[in-house]
């Protein structure tokens, strides 16, 4: 039996519960999961709660504002999150909890899905948890990576994420040169690149991988859409970063892609 929960606030929107579920259905695996509200600063309650009443997860998922809040807690960290100080896993091995995290590794493999494996100029809207993540992968992948900011607080942090690539912080400009980039990934809540909309030009444009998928389409996706160009649905994150969950607690067995398919045609019909 199988226990996890996807923690956050808020949270009722999440489509993790119907992702794990049905992975749990196509794997023949019974198991339980569930969303739960954990506001800011109320994570350590949260799991000291949790072991105090016997309760058991194997696994949870971490959403906004928890990614970064987990890494404070003292909990064992593999070196990825040391290195991006953001975590959006916990499961546990042998009694402890572990915070790793399956943003990175399931935005690459949502990219190689589209065929996208090289870049030259990446650009990252946000610098939160999620961004960090990708930040921390693209370092690898992109020849430049530009991330754009809304508050200069973190630039130290983020600059830290990435190990190869020429990195620049870019304050928040609503006038940003799009066409410049050749790959551009909206981490920021819902909502936060509407302005950035207006910028995006006619004619050639990069791919936009848009983290949200809901609500759907954003209006920086939508504008993209309008001018031609191809965008990323956040669904395809949400699907290889939570196959990455479980194969964490779980030996999936299956072709990831076969999962990954049923997978899409679920959450598509939601």
């Amino acid at each position: 039996m199988i226990t996890g929960a996807v923690l956050g606030f808020p949270i009722s929107h999440s489509l993790s519960p119907v992702l794990h579920r049905a992975a749990y259905e196509y794997l023949g695996i019974q198991g339980s999961y569930t969303a739960v509200e954990v506001r800011s600063g109320q994570l350590a309650n949260f799991l000291k709660e949790v072991a105090e009443s016997g309760d058991r997860f194997d696994y949870l998922s971490l959403t906004m504002p928890l990614k970064e809040e987990v890494v404070t807690l003292g909990y064992e960290r593999d070196p990825l999150v040391q290195r991006i100080q953001s975590a959006n896993t916990l499961y546990q091995k042998s009694g402890n909890w572990i915070a790793t995290s399956t943003d990175g590794s399931g935005f690459i493999q949502a990219l190689s899905n589209f065929g996208m494996k090289e870049f030259n100029k990446t650009l990252i809207l946000g610098a939160g948890g999620t961004a960090r993540a990708v930040a921390g992968v693209m370092g690898d992948l992109s020849a430049h990576v530009h991330v754009m900011g809304r508050t200069s607080s973190r630039e130290s942090v983020i600059r830290s994420c990435v190990e190869k690539a020429q990195f620049s912080y870019l304050p928040w400009d609503s006038e940003i040169d799009f066409a410049f980039y050749d790959l551009v990934v909206n981490t920021t809540p819902a909502g936060a690149a509407d302005l950035l909309a207006e910028s995006v030009p006619s004619g050639p444009i990069p791919v936009l991988f848009d983290v949200i998928y809901k609500p759907w389409p954003t209006v920086l996706a939508q504008r993209w859409l309008d001018q031609g160009g191809e965008v990323i649905n956040g669904l395809e994150l949400l699907i290889y970063q939570g196959i990455d969950q479980l194969d964490l607690v779980v030996d999936i067995g299956a072709s990831r892609e076969d999962l990954a398919e049923h997978l899409r045609r679920v959450l598509n019909r939601q």
